[in-house]
């Protein structure tokens, strides 16, 4: 016999979060949910189901062929969420999504494709792509944003060397806002290769610039996932 399903308040869903890669971008795309729900009681929220799992082994180092597949978690996590109610599942990682038609495969809920959602909100045709190698490795923003004309600008050997050592450094529990300089300059010299924009494309480097702080409109692939969430929940259909 089939579980019946309890969702959200009034009809919500309940929105289910894939986490623990990492933690910090875990509990930022819980946060970013909250700000942006349109309620002003505890009762108004919508129901999140989180299960922060940093036993799932590194993504990159297993999409580069160093590493243990996180395969069999990411689906054991995802059915986890699915069995205690969650209605939609978002994956605050982006090297996860490579995994994503699998995922999808292990459970009958919908998984959110962050990548796809960033590139369907691009407007501009030549944008810079800050994100893991494992991510440059597989062509995912590539491949998404090909799709729509749009021409992706990456880092200079060098400059993806230190996107990579700030993106572990906070891993380790370091102060994001300290590499915001680092960050910020590799994003100057992405707009002197001709990016019109850039793609915060790992869920550690959402944590670093903002608006203001970028010379470069920031398309943040975390709070988009978050919007995009955010709307799917508090949908009827």
């Amino acid at each position: 016999m089939q579980q019946k399903r309890t969702i959200g308040i009034s009809g919500n869903r309940a929105i289910g979060i894939l986490g623990g890669m990492g933690p910090k971008a875990t509990l930022e795309l819980f946060k970013r949910i909250l700000a942006s729900t349109p309620a002003s009681s505890d009762q108004e929220h919508l129901r999140i189901l989180i299960d922060n799992n940093p036993a799932i082994p590194d993504r990159t180092a297993a999409i580069l062929g160093d590493g243990e597949s996180p395969l069999p978690l990411l689906k054991k996590t995802a059915r986890t969420l699915e069995d205690a109610g969650a209605d939609l599942i978002a994956i605050p990682c982006n090297s996860a999504h490579y995994y994503l038609g699998e995922i999808r495969k292990a459970v009958k809920i919908p998984v959110l494709d962050m990548i796809g959602e960033t590139a369907l909100t691009i407007k501009e045709r030549r944008v810079g792509l800050l994100a893991t190698d494992g991510v440059l490795h597989t062509g995912l923003y590539h491949r998404a944003c090909e799709k729509r004309g749009i021409e992706l600008v990456k880092p200079g050997r060098d400059d993806q060397a230190l996107v990579m050592r700030v993106i572990y450094h906070i891993k380790a529990g370091d102060d994001a806002a300290s590499f915001k300089a680092d960050v910020i300059g590799v994003i100057k010299r992405l707009q002197e290769e001709g990016a019109a924009a850039v793609i915060a494309g790992c869920t550690e480097l959402s944590l670093i610039p903002n608006q203001t702080d970028s010379p470069l409109f920031l398309y943040d692939a975390l709070d988009i996932l978050a919007q995009v969430a955010l709307r799917r929940a508090l949908s009827s259909g």
